[in-house]
């Protein structure tokens, strides 16, 4: 470390910045399913919104994770997160005519659609730029436990984020312009505080890392797979919540908020506890976290009660808490020092890949049946379990 940089300051000034993002993420979950129906929008609408946007981080991200080697890991953060605030108060603006009655029907719909893709475009920044960052000031023993911190922090976020939504019985959109305004302040308090890490820079733009490049592919397909489940359930099961339990909008922004606090919680119990304080390789994460999702993703097709509900999202919050740090670390370790930031992005993609595949499945799928996105979920993880000791087997052995 170059003189005057302090891995540990930067490490926690990093996970505070990233506290709020995941805040950020996680506040238009439980608000988003009850806001749609009561501006007329259909399950399918509702969920495609989230799967365009998505789609346009998939897109960027590796974009933005390679820029982050040439522009810098803080510079790139800053245009995300000061890009998240704006984009968030141009969709709450298209909203907030919606309900108002001044934008209605399909003016309405393609208004969020736009806004919410221009809203990905620009803060898809912020994470790859975080996990090269994280990889800068970490070493190579270091880097699971690095990866799971950064989930960690996140997932104190994605536990505060629902909380937010309690601010719904003042108004729908009274969280989703708190976050906006919080967000702002984020950008702020990094553009003092952080400071970028020393490392050897790309002379010029690093060539583009390919999703199929082997050293990182059995990740991939793991990663899209599982991300793609929890895409879909983020964007279902509200619409599950408040048909199962027959809640008014409100409520049902309530009542889900506090699963996923539930949910949250104990994926910070595996980032904290688990990964943290055992030694397991970044695919036996993986491997382990399997069983819990398939599991979730059953009890989500069987069970219609709050508790058990809210015990499935809990489990899937358990799983994804071991695979979370298992995908971004494993997809790290593979890769040179001076690939970091284009790793962070094509690994920080498959996030939302599986975002704009997993909605798109889940709204068309519950509208035929309530149970039936869950059901199909269960069946592709399971052929995903099957064939995890053949992807195992193209794992290269760490550095």
């Amino acid at each position: 470390m170059s003189i005057g940089f302090s891995a540990v300051a930067a490490r926690r000034t990093l996970l505070a910045s990233l506290v709020i993002v995941g805040m950020g993420f996680t506040v238009l979950f439980p608000v988003l399913s009850p806001l749609g129906r009561e501006l007329g929008l259909n399950e399918m609408q509702i969920t495609f919104i989230i799967s365009m946007s998505s789609a346009i981080v998939f897109l960027t991200t590796p974009l933005w994770g390679r820029l982050s080697d040439v522009w810098g890991r803080k510079r790139v953060m800053l245009i995300g997160i000061f890009g998240f605030a704006l984009g968030t108060a141009l969709f709450n603006s298209v909203l907030q005519a919606g309900l108002a009655g001044w934008m209605v029907g399909v003016p309405l719909f393609a208004g969020l659609v736009v806004a919410r893709m221009v809203h990905a475009s620009i803060m898809s920044a912020a994470m790859p730029a975080a996990s090269a960052y994280m990889a800068d000031i970490t070493t190579i023993a270091q880097r699971t436990k690095g990866m799971g911190a950064a989930g960690a922090a996140n997932n104190i976020g994605a536990i505060l984020g629902p909380a937010l939504a309690g601010l719904a019985v003042i108004s729908l959109m009274t969280p989703l312009w708190f976050i906006a305004g919080l967000a702002f302040l984020n950008g702020l308090f990094v553009l003092f505080f952080l400071r970028e890490p020393p490392r050897e820079r790309a002379a010029v733009r690093p060539p583009r890392m390919k999703y199929t490049d082997p050293r990182i592919l059995p990740f991939i397909v793991v990663g899209v797979i599982m991300f793609m489940g929890f895409g879909l359930v983020q964007q279902t099961m509200g619409f599950r919540f408040q048909d199962a339990l027959q809640l008014d909008a409100a409520a049902t922004a309530g009542t889900f908020g506090t699963a996923m606090m539930f949910s949250a919680g104990c994926s910070l119990f595996s980032q904290m506890v688990i990964v943290q304080r055992l030694d397991v390789a970044p695919f036996t994460l993986l491997k382990l976290a399997l069983p819990l999702l398939i599991i979730a993703f059953v009890l989500m097709a069987t069970q219609e009660t709050q508790f058990w509900l809210t015990m499935a999202l809990s489990i899937q919050g358990l799983g994804m808490g071991l695979a979370g740090p298992g995908f971004m670390a494993g997809a790290s370790l593979a890769v040179s020092a001076e690939e970091q930031g284009s790793v962070a992005g094509v690994a920080g993609s498959c996030g939302p890949l599986g975002w704009t595949i997993g909605p798109l499945f889940g709204g068309a799928l519950y509208q035929v049946e309530p149970w039936l996105p869950y059901a199909f979920a269960a069946v592709v993880y399971l052929i995903l379990l099957m064939i995890m000791p053949w992807l195992g087997r193209r794992v290269r052995p760490q550095a």
